[in-house]
């Protein structure tokens, strides 16, 4: 295992676009970190400056006690899992496991008893001999996990693993990887786009946007107290309800009405409230109106989706809790209402 230190690590292309601002985090032995944001907020870039597939421009990496700005990637005790799986298709299921090992030239029976070792773990084992094209998706993607772990690297490295694979699969893979990397306790670095991946999967979470660092947390902390309007509404399905509106003596003015809802009582002007979906209440007593516009059933829980003060709204219930279309009152959860400034749209 290793641990991973970043300091000022920045990215700048030939053409002057930077594609990742100096980032600066340390991840210790053993941890599992999901770097997390939308298309081109500089994930994959980051990650591939860790694995030496990208050059960095300023700041140091360290993998370990070794700084490895300029080494190869054959030289950082790295595993890489792509979301292509990367796998020979004229060789067996055996020789792709294996494949790094022999080009090391390991001795064939050590291969042998790393490859039957990965299987076993992988649920494999009576796939050896067939072909790449014969197996699911699920399974092409365990034959590329069984590559990284016959090496034993320092740190795994994964890139959008699971967003080749349906919706089920990706759910039953997700608690695969993650029973798998705390089984073996190596430093792992996991990048995607989505967020229900980075919530269930990590012990922390990086959240970037637009080459930026947004937050650093772990998934409770990224969720109930987000840094900024951006982690509010990224992380989150259905995200965080948010609604503008303004602080005046201490009072928070919505379209112009009081309210009831307490405010920052140190900060006056505009004001981004946050509200998650599951932290606002219908009740006939209730501080607000919330216009119902449409009630989807989803099984185990329903959402409504509507206004509040003319903004848009969303509330969770659970599936024992009747709702319809049109006026409702609701009241939300004191503790879980968060600030943002309007204007720079971070945490007040």
């Amino acid at each position: 295992m290793a641990e991973i230190s970043l300091s000022g690590v920045r990215k700048v292309y030939p053409n002057g676009f930077e594609a990742v601002t100096p980032a600066s985090f340390d991840i210790p032995d053993g941890e599992f970190v999901v770097l997390v944001g939308p298309s081109g907020c500089g994930k994959s870039t980051l990650l591939r400056m860790i694995a030496g597939l990208e050059d960095i421009t300023e700041g140091e990496l360290r993998i370990g006690a070794s700084v490895v700005n300029d080494l190869d990637p054959a030289d950082r005790d790295i595993a890489m899992v792509f979301q292509n799986y990367a796998l020979y298709p004229h060789m067996t299921v055996a020789k792709n496991i294996g494949y790094g090992l022999k080009n090391r030239k390991t001795p064939a029976d050590v291969i042998r008893q790393k490859v039957d070792e990965a299987a076993k773990m992988l649920n494999l084992t009576e796939y050896l001999d067939r072909k790449p094209s014969q197996l699911s998706g699920g399974q092409r993607q365990r034959v590329a996990m069984g590559r990284a772990i016959v090496r034993d690297p320092a740190l795994f490295l994964f890139d959008e693993p699971l967003s080749n694979l349906d919706a089920k699969l990706r759910n039953q893979m997700r608690i695969e990887i993650k029973a798998l990397q705390r089984r073996l306790g190596v430093t792992s670095v996991y990048v995607t786009h989505d967020q229900v991946e980075a919530m269930t999967m990590a012990d922390r979470i990086i959240v970037l946007n637009e080459g930026r660092i947004e937050q650093i947390g772990t998934p409770s902390e990224i969720y109930h107290n987000p840094a900024s309007t951006f982690v509010a509404s990224f992380m989150g399905a259905p995200p965080m309800n948010l609604i503008e509106g303004r602080v005046e003596n201490g009072a928070l003015m919505v379209n112009g009405a009081t309210t009831l809802m307490p405010a920052p009582l140190e900060h006056a002007g505009s004001v981004t409230l946050g509200i998650r979906p599951e932290d606002v209440v219908l009740d006939a007593g209730g501080e607000a109106s919330f216009q119902v516009d449409i009630v989807e059933e989803l099984g185990g829980h329903r959402l409504l989706h509507g206004r509040l003060a003319d903004q848009p709204f969303t509330v969770h219930l659970g599936k024992d809790t009747a709702a319809q279309s049109g006026e409702a009152r609701i009241s939300l959860k004191p503790g879980a209402l968060r600030f943002f400034d309007s204007r720079t749209g971070r945490a007040l």
